[in-house]
């Protein structure tokens, strides 16, 4: 069977992720979760006071930051260790939240990241979500998503999984993280978050994971029809 690259991109909360490992379960393909890699880098800046607006240090820095996945046997995730160290739970707090989109916007910190992303789906046979992955990480996917959803139903989403973790964060500061987040990355010079002209659009505010999982199954049963006959 053929394989290929399925793009998951838009909004932060809107489902990518949990959407995007459940297609790659039903298909078997890797899943690559380029959000977290963005976050692994902004843990790094953060802790080792990287300034953003020194060009020099910021190159410095990503000579020394390797971002991985690792498949967690207990849980079956596949986890991001930066440096060797496992910092799943640490890069989903708030407080890289609230600075990931600065980090992502920097045109060396998004050259190094697509590079490395490329690298992981050079041989086809995964399934990938972010903010660029349509437009500038694979640009020729067979199969291209724009999700999307209301911002107070993302904050909601979000607020619930925070809680879950047990971090308690005000629904208005949530609200107003995402809007922010919304405007440096779809502002943003370097690969902006935008719809490509050949992505599907998908609003999950009213379905569920299991329709949203569908949506790109039945999308990526056409693309693999078409392959086989095109062929």
């Amino acid at each position: 069977m053929k394989k290929i690259v399925v793009a998951l991109d838009g909004h932060s909360s809107c489902g990518k992720s949990t959407t995007a490992k459940k297609v790659a379960q039903e298909l078997g393909y890797a899943y690559i979760d380029t959000g977290a890699m963005y976050r692994a880098v902004t843990l790094y800046f953060l802790e080792h006071y990287v300034d953003l607006t020194n060009p020099k240090k910021v190159q410095e820095a990503l000579a020394n930051i390797e971002v991985s996945f690792h498949r967690n046997p207990k849980n079956g995730r596949n986890e991001v260790f930066l440096n060797g160290l496992n910092v799943e739970d640490e890069i989903r707090k708030m407080y890289i939240s609230e600075k990931v989109s600065e980090v992502s916007v920097l045109a060396p910190v998004r050259h190094a990241m697509v590079a490395e992303q490329k690298k992981m789906g050079k041989r086809r046979g995964v399934v990938m979500d972010g903010r660029d992955i349509g437009t500038a990480v694979f640009p020729d996917a067979e199969v291209k998503v724009f999700m999307t959803a209301e911002v107070e139903i993302r904050a909601k989403r979000r607020q619930e999984e925070l809680l879950a973790k047990k971090q308690l964060v005000p629904f208005d500061d949530i609200v107003e993280n995402l809007k922010k987040r919304d405007f440096i990355d779809s502002t943003r010079a370097e690969s902006p978050l935008k719809r490509a002209e050949d992505a599907h659009l998908l609003d999950t505010s009213y379905i569920t994971i299991d329709e949203q999982v569908d949506f790109v199954l039945d999308l990526v049963a056409s693309a693999l029809a078409l392959k086989e006959l095109a062929d």
